[in-house]
């Protein structure tokens, strides 16, 4: 996530890892119930969620008991400290109420944020007298007080400045808070917290968040989110901490609008995963197996019945795919191309049933290549990565599988040089073909998502398999915007392109709807030679999608083509698109029932991207054959 500073961790004790209610959706019990369920060890109260609850602070108390969690932390106290009088002395007696607040929740430790009043005086000898009178008022009942640097606070907004005016304020009862949001976001450098004595290191909080250009007042409130999911440096800045020797609990803190509209127990998992990454990334990967190297996707597998299968089948065939096997105890089907693999499951009984009958005929499932498979499960399992087994027949291979967010099926396939394959194992195989080839393999994967679901499949796919986040994209779609990021493996052999609108018109949008949730969209084919794939597929009467002649037009202005060239591009309906490492060159075909669609693609000499600049001409070209798209609008 980060350049790896040199510090030295002083602990290899996992933290206790918490979350702040205000990250989950729902009612407190049902925000509690949440955290919970995917073993969270507490959790800190806001005071928000406690003023709406229905019963008094000892009741959440023994709910957190009864569900086996910690009130780690009560917050947040604001408008303290450097008030002049008489707001100073109501100050005072407003934290003695909340002291007893805290002590009916179980709790010894406040959160007091740095003031932001207008009235506040800019005064640091008066703001640590004022902490250390709270301190000595909450020693006197066995509690503390920690001081924490709001980003956007006018007088002390750095982590730096807060520790000073601890420092100053010497009360034992009183420690610093720091926030990797509140730090981050300003540009300010954590490094320093690795000096802070432990013991006074009170509290850490994570967030991580997207680089806007805006306020950042309004970047907190709405577009934190988790560690792993954004742009800020928190592998750096949980490094500092660590470097400290703390050993407190380490805690989310993150308002996020998708994240509170969102399912309080799938935010929850996601939370939790974040925090077992960053503390490991952190650590140099200690706690976690260490990343699989990746070596491309085995196959896809879709989801058909008797009466889509043959359809599938036919469309497949049109592409240059051939009957390769079939499975020796289901109905499954192997069709290959070159080194593209694909499977048609249509066994009753199955995932891939359960996956038809949700979501029609559609990809169910994919194969990664991994140098080890049993380490990529077990890094999966210690991520919070359910398992999957489906039942096997005698003498088949038993292929480890995760769940994706979405419900898609992973499977975790290890090559042993030497050794047969699980092709060999479950399938009955068919004489190879001696006709030519034309697809290298699988080049990308893109998934459609729903609006608010891109961070979790961001998290997911970096933490488990390593992949590494490009930055995101905005396309024109005729219907509204799509937001589009992919991931790739350090050798780039595995890419993942994610998709969303909140448009319900959009493409992207459309899929969702008829698919009945997130889902493979389409996929990209890797041929040595589009040109002469494109030949093939015209030879096959495949309907490919048309371009409009503008297109070429512009093309033909802005990349400065030769006639031949844009003739050839033109005449086989492909899409250009260069960048500084080289070229690329891709085709699309007309969707299968409106689900997914594949695309061919041609690399050259290192071009990394994904056609981005051609993805409005593509979505336009498709609205046109679909013109039932507007009813949604």
């Amino acid at each position: 996530m980060s350049e790896v500073k040199p510090f030295t961790i002083k602990s290899s004790v996992p933290l206790r890892k918490c979350i702040a209610t205000v990250a989950l959706s729902g009612s407190l019990r049902d925000k509690l119930e949440a955290c919970a369920s995917v073993s969270f060890d507490g959790v800190e109260i806001m005071e928000g969620d406690l003023l709406t609850f229905e019963g008094s602070p000892a009741d959440v108390r023994k709910i957190c008991d009864d569900l086996g969690l910690t009130i780690e932390i009560f917050q947040p106290f604001r408008d303290f400290e450097a008030m002049p009088d008489p707001q100073r002395t109501r100050n005072l007696d407003r934290a003695e109420r909340k002291f007893d607040v805290m002590q009916a929740l179980g709790t010894d430790l406040v959160l007091v944020c740095s003031n932001t009043h207008a009235a506040t005086m800019d005064d640091d000898s008066r703001a640590a007298a004022d902490l250390a009178e709270m301190a000595e008022r909450a020693a006197r009942r066995g509690l503390r007080v920690g001081y924490e640097a709001l980003s956007w606070a006018p007088h002390v907004n750095r982590w730096g400045h807060a520790w000073r005016i601890v420092q100053q304020a010497a009360h034992p009862a009183l420690g610093l808070i720091v926030d990797s949001f509140h730090t981050l976001s300003l540009g300010d450098d954590p490094t320093g917290i690795a000096q802070v004595p432990a013991e006074k290191l009170f509290f850490v909080q994570m967030a991580d968040a997207p680089k806007l250009s805006m306020d950042v007042l309004s970047w907190s409130r709405h577009f934190r989110n988790f560690p792993g999911q954004g742009d800020l440096d928190v592998t750096g800045f949980m490094r500092a901490v660590l470097a400290s020797g703390y050993a407190g609990p380490l805690s989310l803190e993150v308002f996020n609008d998708d994240f509170r509209a969102a399912p309080g127990r799938f935010v929850a998992r996601d939370g939790l995963r974040s925090l077992i990454l960053i503390e490991a990334d952190a650590s140099d990967g200690a706690g976690l197996p260490a990343v699989p190297v990746l070596d491309g996707i085995e196959f896809l597998e879709f989801a058909v019945d008797e009466a889509t299968g043959p359809e599938l089948v036919n469309h497949l065939q049109m592409l240059g795919f051939r009957h390769a096997g079939r499975h020796r105890s289901k109905a499954v089907d192997l069709y290959r191309n070159g080194g593209v693999n694909l499977v048609l499951n249509a066994e009753q009984d199955s995932a891939a049933s359960e996956h038809f009958h949700l979501h029609g005929p559609s990809v169910c499932a994919m194969a990664i290549r991994v140098d080890d498979a049993a380490r990529a499960q077990a890094r999966a399992r210690a991520l919070l990565c359910p398992d999957w087994q489906e039942p096997i027949g005698t003498g088949e291979r038993r292929i480890p599988a995760v769940r994706a967010p979405d419900g898609t099926l992973l499977y975790l396939v290890q090559r042993e040089h030497g050794k047969r394959s699980f092709w060999e194992d479950d399938f009955d195989l068919l004489p190879e073909s001696d006709e030519a080839t034309s697809l290298l393999g699988i080049d990308h994967v893109v998934l459609a998502l729903p609006a608010g679901r891109m961070a979790s499949h961001v998290l997911f796919w970096r933490a488990l398999f390593g992949l590494i986040p490009q930055p995101q994209l905005d396309t024109a779609d005729p219907y509204g915007l799509v937001h589009s990021r992919a991931l790739v493996s350090a050798n780039g052999k595995v890419r993942i392109v994610l998709n969303a609108s909140e448009g319900r018109g959009t493409l992207t949008g459309r899929f969702v709807s008829v698919y009945a949730g997130a889902g493979v969209h389409h996929v990209a084919l890797a041929t040595p030679d589009i040109v002469r794939m494109a030949q093939d597929l015209e030879i096959r009467h495949v309907p490919l999608l048309p371009m409009p002649s503008n297109y070429y037009d512009d093309l033909a202005a802005r990349w400065a083509l030769d006639d031949p060239t844009l003739h050839e591009l033109q005449e086989h309906g492909l899409l250009y698109d260069r960048d500084d490492n080289g070229e690329f060159r891709h085709l699309y075909t007309e969707s299968f029932h409106d689900r997914f669609f594949f695309e061919a693609v041609q690399r050259q000499a290192g071009y990394s991207g994904f056609g981005a600049a051609n993805a409005s001409v593509r979505t336009a070209a498709q609205a046109r054959q679909s013109p039932g798209a507007t009813y949604m609008l």
